[in-house]
């Protein structure tokens, strides 16, 4: 489930990388997911195990790729396990809407069909 290739900012060494990796759940590094043209880039990245040594890590990290941006931007960081469904939610509402695309013809039940819908909360995941 690793990438090809890891895209390291230059400022990190290859032995603070192996160091660091120790620390992260399921020494899962940090991932550089995506890059746009203005130097924004999406970088996945696990939580750290050892909460003492969190915040040291990350600043560390955050530091290089804010270092790598061109015009050294701050990192903005979100931890999407708080604002996002599980996966099992996500699998409960493909089953939901699965069930009523078999199950409630459209045309008979409109206004209860598009109620269904959105009690499966199925667009709001996929949103």
């Amino acid at each position: 489930s690793l990438p090809e290739y890891f895209v390291v900012p230059s400022s990190l060494a290859d032995q603070d990388l192996k160091l660091y990796s120790y620390s992260f759940i399921g020494r899962r590094m940090p991932l550089w997911s995506w890059n746009h043209p203005n130097g924004s880039a999406l970088v996945r990245m696990a939580n750290i195990k050892d909460v003492l040594q969190q915040r040291r890590i990350d600043q560390r990290i955050c530091n290089a790729i804010t270092r790598s941006h061109p015009l050294r931007s701050d990192v903005y960081k979100s931890d999407l396990d708080k604002c996002l469904p599980s996966i099992q939610e996500i699998q409960a509402a493909h089953i939901k809407l699965k069930q009523l695309c078999v199950n409630e013809p459209f045309e008979e039940t409109e206004e209860k069909w598009l109620s269904s819908l959105e009690n499966t909360h199925w667009l709001e995941y996929i949103r």
